[in-house]
């Protein structure tokens, strides 16, 4: 089985920096097609300069898939459409939309700030996915993966009980997507990093989600893979 993403288009939101760049960059070296969205165009026209100075293949879509107001999920409709628009298809897409938000206890979280984290790393995931599936279906199948925690996945941190709930929930939410459309060749996993920079190093996580992507994770469905290793431990 293959880890190349040859003829492949691939979907990153998040793209212009960290987890998100760092994957863009891994998929264009094996071959795909990577196109970056996000809110900053200078960030994300450096991930496409970065890929095209090392002989591989970028494009960039600004669209804010965690705006839910105006045409509710516009973002993500635009990000999806003008990726299946510009080069004929999607194949792969990496939901890697996540902020921390301010760090509180739970008691003093006001509505706006929850409604916020909530709206950035549990809405965008959805709405991206939302669309993301139907193009795929249409097409044949695709494989998707997510970012979520793994504050979410094993325990909270003080602080953070916004950010852990919310993506909690992402995770949630892919095991139940995959098992729904897996049957239709839509293959569905997530990701769990640490967000507080004692995990993976940015490169490391990438290529975990490059290799669920790939060919040789075709027997991988419903997951959320915990990375947590420690360094120095």
């Amino acid at each position: 089985m293959s880890e190349r993403f040859d003829g492949k288009v691939v979907l990153v939101t998040g793209g212009g920096e960290g987890i998100g760049r760092a994957a863009a960059l891994a998929f264009a070296r094996l071959g795909g097609l990577v196109v970056v969205a996000g809110r900053h165009p200078e960030t994300l026209e450096g991930t496409v300069k970065l890929i095209r100075d090392a002989g591989g293949l970028a494009d960039s879509v600004v669209a804010d898939v965690s705006d839910a107001t105006a045409g509710f999920g516009a973002g993500a409709v635009h990000a999806v459409a003008e990726t299946v628009r510009r080069h004929g298809g999607l194949h792969v897409a990496f939901n890697n939309t996540t902020e921390l938000g301010p760090a509180q206890p739970v008691a003093d979280i006001d509505e706006a700030a929850w409604a916020q984290n909530l709206t950035a790393n549990l809405t965008g995931v959805w709405l991206s996915m939302k669309h993301e599936i139907a193009h795929m279906e249409g097409a044949g199948g695709g494989v998707i993966v997510n970012t979520a925690s793994n504050i979410g996945a094993q325990g909270m941190l003080p602080g953070l009980g916004a950010y852990a709930a919310s993506t909690a929930a992402v995770s949630a939410v892919t095991r139940t997507a995959a098992r729904e459309y897996a049957s239709r060749g839509v293959r569905i996993n997530a990701i769990s990093p640490c967000p507080l920079g004692r995990g993976a190093s940015v490169e490391e996580i990438a290529d975990t989600v490059v290799w669920l992507c790939s060919d040789a994770a075709a027997y991988i469905v419903g997951h959320d893979l915990v990375l947590d290793r420690k360094t120095g431990e």
